[in-house]
C-alpha cells in the first residue's frame, strides 16, 4: 500500500499551533519560495513578531508584500499591521494600513473588518466616520471577533453614527465581555453600577470590573471607588472570589492565515 503524500502546509500549521515556530518556518519556506501566498503570509508574520526566527521587520514586508500582492487576505491584514506600527527600517504609514485593512475586509477577513472598524474611529489615524466604524464592526462581530462586540457597545452608548441604546450597549458589551473581552467587562461592569441598561447591582458591577482589571482593561478604573463605596466589605469579598472562579476568558489568539 502506499502511504498517503504528506500535506506540508496542514504539517507546518499543526507545528505553530504546538509552538514550534522553527519547523512551521522551515515546512513555510519551501511553499513560499514557489508562490505559495498563504505561506508567505505566515513567513512574514513569524518575521513580523519574531516567532521562530529574530524580530525582522524589513524580511516581514518583502514576505507580507508578495502575499498581499497575490491578494491574500490575512498577507494584507498583517501589512497593514507592519505599516501601523512601523518599526525597524520600515517606516509608519497608517493611510497605507487602511488600504490593506480595506482590501482584506472586503474579503471576509473578520480581523480585518475589526481593524477597519476601529481607525474609523481613530482620528490619529483617520478622520473619524462612526458610520463606517459600525458597518465594519458588524460582520467582525457575527464572526466572534469580540473586541469588535465591544465596540459596537460603546456605538450605542455614545450614539455614534446609531441611535442611543443603553440595552443594546450592555447587550453589546455582555457579548464581548464573555468571549475574552476586558473593555467589555469593564463596561458591563459600569452598566450594572449605573443600572444603564441591565438591573443595577454593584456585587456583579465589582465582580466584573475585576475581571476586566485581571484582563488588563485601563477602563474598569474610574468605577471601582464607586462600586466599593456601595458595598459592605462582606460582598466586596464575595465579588472578588466569583471573579477569581470565573475570569474573563483570554482572548482566542490569532491563528496562522
Amino acid at each position: 500500500m502506499v502511504a498517503p503524500i504528506a500535506d506540508p502546509m496542514a504539517e507546518a500549521l499543526a507545528a505553530f499551533r504546538a509552538g514550534d515556530h522553527a519547523t512551521a518556518l522551515a515546512l513555510w519556506e519551501p511553499l513560499a519560495r514557489a508562490g505559495d501566498a498563504r505561506a508567505q503570509a505566515n513567513i512574514g508574520a513569524c518575521f513580523a513578531d519574531g516567532l521562530g526566527v529574530a524580530r525582522d521587520p524589513s524580511l516581514a514586508e518583502r514576505w507580507l508584500q508578495l502575499s498581499a500582492a497575490a491578494g491574500h487576505a490575512a498577507g494584507q491584514r498583517n501589512l497593514a499591521a507592519l505599516y501601523l506600527q512601523g518599526g525597524g527600517a520600515v517606516a509608519a504609514d497608517p493611510g497605507r494600513a487602511q488600504q490593506l485593512y480595506r482590501a482584506a475586509a472586503e474579503q471576509g477577513d473578520a480581523l480585518a473588518q475589526d481593524m477597519l472598524s476601529w481607525l474609523l474611529l481613530e482620528d490619529d489615524f483617520l478622520p473619524a466616520d462612526p458610520v463606517e466604524a459600525m458597518r465594519w464592526a458588524i460582520p467582525a462581530a457575527r464572526s466572534g471577533v469580540a473586541a469588535s462586540m465591544t465596540r459596537i457597545g460603546m456605538l450605542h452608548h455614545h450614539a455614534l453614527g446609531v441611535a442611543r441604546d443603553v440595552a443594546a450597549a450592555a447587550a453589546w458589551w455582555r457579548a464581548g465581555a464573555t468571549r475574552g473581552d476586558a473593555d467589555g467587562a469593564a463596561m458591563l461592569g459600569a452598566a450594572h453600577q449605573l443600572g444603564a441598561g441591565v438591573a443595577r447591582d454593584p456585587a456583579l458591577a465589582l465582580e466584573w470590573l475585576l475581571r476586566a482589571e485581571a484582563g488588563g482593561s485601563a477602563l474598569a478604573q474610574p468605577f471601582f471607588a464607586a462600586v466599593r463605596a456601595a458595598l459592605p466589605p462582606e460582598a466586596q469579598a464575595a465579588a472578588a472570589e466569583a471573579a477569581r472562579r470565573r475570569p474573563t476568558p483570554a482572548p482566542i489568539p490569532e491563528p496562522p492565515a
